[in-house]
């Protein structure tokens, strides 16, 4: 196959906007991170050289290892560290076993201190190990209209084996509202059909949670 010159190659921006995220290489990615390089130091050139720099690194080491790059000062050097801990918070979730309620907590409690609620539905393989976690509707301040199929299609993209349905609530409270079980029993009666199954609704607060299945009303809903 015919190599493609460096200048026919799609810029990492318009990679990105087409294909996805999933496309670019680690270099583009670090070059849509920085924008911009040096005069000394273009950004491709700056980008393949922080890839380097962080093969060589250990995670505590990374500020202070791409701050020793001739041309890389503070600004950069934190964007790039910061996109890195912010994926790392942001799959920290992916595999981890789910044996009981508290065990989702620490994966969705930061949904808790938002003003706004979010119904979240974490689907799960055959070994209860988390495949994903979906941001399914984003609600009012005191409500998130919730639909079966807007559910079931990510479990059913995920071949999930089952899921457990997430919400906060804004007002602070962790207990159930009359829509919070109305919704759990319409999705109960999807996932019998759908063969999907529901371990537990949480409801997620600052300092305490909520769970269907503990308190013995999941299957009452």
């Amino acid at each position: 196959m015919k190599e493609i010159k460096k200048k026919d190659r799609p810029a990492a921006r318009e990679k990105a906007l087409e294909y996805g995220m999933g496309f670019p290489y680690d270099e583009e990615l670090l070059m849509l991170i920085l924008g911009a390089g040096t005069k000394e130091m273009p950004v491709e050139v700056m980008a393949k050289k922080m890839i380097e720099v962080l093969d060589a690194s250990n995670e505590d080491q990374v500020v202070e290892k791409l701050l020793g790059m001739k041309g890389v000062g503070v600004g950069k050097a934190l964007a790039v560290a910061a996109a890195l801990e912010l994926g790392k918070r942001r799959t920290c979730h992916l595999g981890a076993r789910i044996e009981s309620p508290c065990d989702i907590i620490p994966f969705v409690r930061n949904y808790a201190v938002s003003s706004k609620e979010h119904f979240l539905m974490v689907t799960l393989d055959g070994g209860h190990k988390i495949i994903q976690i979906h941001v399914v509707s984003v609600g009012t301040l005191n409500c998130s209209l919730i639909h079966p199929r807007e559910v079931f299609v990510e479990a059913i993209k995920d071949k999930a084996s089952a899921m457990v349905l997430c919400h906060n609530h804004p007002s602070g409270s962790c207990e159930p509202s009359e829509q919070d079980i109305e919704a759990t029993r319409v999705l109960l009666e999807a996932s019998e059909i759908m063969r999907i199954e529901i371990l537990d609704h949480v409801i997620v607060g600052c300092n305490s949670y909520f769970s269907f299945l503990e308190n013995g009303v999941l299957f009452e809903a």
